[in-house]
């Protein structure tokens, strides 16, 4: 099971419409296994995009249960669902809140890519709000062995 942190990441950008220079703090999502593993990691993810210095500035834990991914889509989406269960010894419904995040263009496109991604699920929920987050960018951990990455850098 993958451990989300989202970084915050600050730096001096270039603004294209006036061309000033601007001190920004972004936030980017990174699957890590511990905190310092999430800043080396951003840290190296983040060195190719930006010229100059800058500073992760915070690091902290999200809990997520799932990515759905969309390559057409350039906004990241949180969705709350609660999944229903039937507690059967009083029989009283219990909610339970999870969190998942889902790539898309628009809102509307948000809910399709979701409800497809859940398709396939037996348990019974729904969807208590689907709301756009100030994430950049998701970075999912390279599982390959070091052989593997090895080869696809050499090609």
């Amino acid at each position: 099971m993958s451990q989300w942190f989202e970084c915050k990441v600050k730096y001096d950008k270039t603004m294209q419409e006036t061309g000033a220079v601007k001190t920004v703090t972004e936030p980017y999502l990174v699957d890590a296994l511990s905190f310092t593993e999430a800043e080396a990691r951003i840290t190296e993810e983040m060195q190719p995009y930006i010229s100059g210095e800058f500073t992760v500035s915070a690091v902290r834990r999200v809990n997520l249960s799932d990515i759905f991914y969309n390559e057409g889509g350039d906004r990241w989406y949180k969705v709350k669902t609660n999944f229903i269960t039937i507690d059967e010894k009083t029989a009283v419904e219990k909610r339970t809140a999870s969190f998942q995040l889902v790539q898309a263009g628009n809102f509307r496109e948000a809910l399709e890519v979701f409800e497809n991604g859940m398709k396939g699920t037996m348990a019974d929920f729904e969807i208590a709000s689907i709301t756009e987050t100030m994430l950049m960018d998701v970075y999912q951990a390279d599982l390959r062995s070091a052989e593997d990455k090895q080869k696809s850098a050499a090609q």
